[in-house]
């Protein structure tokens, strides 16, 4: 039974590892490449695009998939509506492991906006030192905010456009509470933007604002598909994948 994982993730990378070796598995994560040195899962690894949903769909047959899951980030949203066209077009089931999204807590000061463009034009009503946890690839919708001061957190360099005043800090997740206290005190940050990623690799930066009294900018997640099986965590999504492979 050849199982793809759409990969990327933690829950990806997590889930890998617990179905890597089971008797009658073959195993092939997917990575995008947007990352120059990614943790590798065990198993077999393709990296790169597959050219939409047709090219996802011509991949699963020519290699003979049996079982499709989704584990990409929640934010990647284009590539969860085209694995679920893939699926269906290649006649494969689909399972979505989708991590459940942060939800706030008594302290918190949450300022939900709908995309990176909304967050920017809120930014200026919240502070002026901006702690930016968004990722490299969607700076641009900062660029031109020439009067706030951002701190830039992402795993490799960022590529212009990005805002002129920005002190970049190249780290991979998980972090610490005690390191994001000491992040927000040392740069005097007085305002966070975030992705509703989920997990709890990135979310001691929430306590930390929460504590220091900061607001937050929180950018929702997009829509993916909603007819799709889902499981939460690497472990339902294990099982998931064990069933299937009983009733072959």
């Amino acid at each position: 039974m050849h199982v793809l994982i759409l990969g990327g993730t933690t829950e990806a990378r997590r889930l890998a590892e617990l179905l890597h070796g089971t008797p009658g598995l073959r195993l092939t994560t997917s990575l995008a490449g947007r990352v120059a040195n990614p943790r590798l899962p065990p198993g077999e690894v393709r990296v790169g695009g597959f050219g939409g949903a047709e090219g996802l769909a011509g991949w699963l047959g020519d290699h003979g998939v049996d079982a499709l899951i989704d584990a990409t980030h929640p934010f990647a949203g284009t590539m969860s509506f085209h694995a679920a066209r893939a699926a269906a077009t290649a006649h494969v089931p689909l399972l979505a492991l989708r991590r459940p999204g942060w939800v706030p807590t008594d302290g918190d000061d949450w300022h939900d906006t709908a995309s990176l463009e909304e967050a920017a034009k809120l930014l200026p009503t919240l502070g002026r030192r901006v702690f930016l946890t968004t990722g490299r690839m969607g700076l641009a919708a900062f660029a031109a905010m020439d009067d706030l001061w951002f701190l830039v957190r992402s795993v490799d360099a960022p590529e212009a456009p990005y805002p002129a005043r920005t002190e970049v800090v190249l780290d991979r997740g998980p972090f610490t509470l005690d390191g994001e206290r000491e992040l927000l005190r040392r740069h005097r940050v007085d305002v966070v933007v975030t992705k509703d990623s989920g997990g709890a690799a990135t979310a001691p930066k929430l306590t930390a604002a929460r504590e220091a009294g900061l607001p937050v900018v929180v950018v929702r997640r997009p829509p993916v598909p909603e007819d799709v099986p889902v499981a939460t965590d690497p472990e339902g999504a294990t099982q998931w994948v064990e069933e299937r492979l009983r009733t072959r």
